[in-house]
């Protein structure tokens, strides 16, 4: 379905729910190649971020891989009901924002993968950003190669900036760090801590069990690895078998601690804490995993599982069905899916007494990047 016509039936029908009924369409924030939703809060005030990738050159082919990406991350502020543009921040080749506080500072560390039309100049600066008087003002630049995301991670009491970056393939050379790092607070500044050998970097999460402390990284090319905190640094822990990981998320239910894995080329798997390590539990779906929201509601726990694309770059599937599933006591069971186009990213957030999700779109059925993000009500 293009994007006239779902446009055409949501004004029609005035919101669109899901197949399960979880899920109520309540507004569409024009982006383009969206990457990732970032939300916060700042005065009392709710914010979205979003980076995007690239924007639509009309004589160029469609490709998700093409575009201008001279673009810049958008924020937008929740005003009556909905989320207005705030302000927006110069950010090429957007790939994600991390929102994160030190005392009553505010920052935003944003991630860039590319700048240019093409030629595309893959050896970019990253961006960390703080709010000062009001504006968002450049505090740090990072030197990477095809950045990924940021993670703000505190281990007892120091703070770390993780940095996912890097890519392997033919033709794109780095002259920049190429591979994902950890940087330390130093009370002034973010400064080298750890490299890891990661060489396609996308996503970090924290993993607490019990007294223990874990660092997952999800790698496209390696193998993934989480890394535990020895109280001093971060030594391997486990890896994990297969490629094209794109994004660990810690699963809050009752009993042992579950950990779901997405692969875009492999299966999208969930890992129970064994007592030694993080064993298979259960395959959620195949190919296509990019990233996961979660949320208890009514003592039911909840998992969206955003779907990114199936294919190869080249002649990729954007059109996907996402999926929302239930904890059972026992498994995890499908209970909704939804419409995505190139998903990314989704983030679960409450405003004026209601539950809502975001879900950033990046990529048209026809292979562009004008493509809208969706604010939906949580109805479960």
């Amino acid at each position: 379905m293009d994007k006239a016509m779902r446009s055409e039936r949501e004004e029609r029908n005035g919101s669109v729910l899901s197949e399960g009924g979880l899920l109520r369409r309540v507004a569409s924030l024009p982006t383009s190649g969206a990457r990732a939703c970032e939300i916060f809060r700042m005065d009392g005030r709710l914010f979205l971020a979003i980076p995007q990738l690239a924007y639509d050159v009309a004589d160029l082919p469609a490709h998700m891989n093409s575009g201008d990406s001279n673009t810049d991350l958008l924020i937008f502020e929740w005003v009556n009901g909905g989320f207005v543009p705030a302000t927006s921040l110069p950010v090429p080749g957007g790939e994600d924002a991390e929102f994160f506080t030190i005392g009553d500072r505010r920052f935003l560390a944003t991630a860039s993968a590319r700048t240019g039309a093409g030629p595309y100049q893959p050896n970019v600066d990253s961006a960390v950003y703080e709010y000062i008087k009001g504006e968002w003002a450049p505090f740090q630049r990072f030197a990477g190669f095809l950045a990924k995301q940021w993670k703000a991670l505190r281990f007892g009491d120091r703070l770390f900036l993780a940095l996912a970056l890097g890519v392997t393939v033919e033709g794109v050379e780095a002259t920049n760090p190429r591979q994902s790092a950890i940087f330390e607070w130093d009370g002034a500044a973010f400064v080298p801590f750890l490299t890891l050998d990661g060489p396609w970097g996308y996503n970090w999460t924290k993993i607490v069990v019990g007294d223990r402390q874990f660092l997952a990284y999800a790698d496209h090319t390696g193998k993934s690895v989480m890394l535990e905190w020895a109280g001093e640094t971060f030594a391997v822990f486990q890896r994990f078998e297969g490629k094209t990981g794109r994004a660990f998320h810690v699963l809050l239910v009752p009993g042992p601690v579950q950990v779901a894995f997405a692969a875009i080329a492999d299966d999208t798997v969930v890992y129970r804490w064994d007592g030694e390590r993080f064993a298979p539990m259960q395959v959620l779906s195949g190919p296509g995993g990019r990233e996961f929201a979660s949320i208890t509601r009514g003592g039911r726990h909840y998992l969206v599982q955003v779907n990114f694309i199936e294919g190869s770059p080249k002649a990729p599937k954007t059109d996907l069905l996402s999926v929302i599933y239930v904890w059972s006591g026992e498994t995890w069971e499908r209970v909704d899916q939804f419409e995505t186009f190139g998903g990314t990213d989704a983030a679960f957030f409450e405003a004026d007494g209601r539950q809502h999700l975001v879900v950033t779109n990046s990529l048209t059925p026809d292979v562009r990047f004008s493509e809208n993000t969706a604010i939906y009500e949580f109805l479960g």
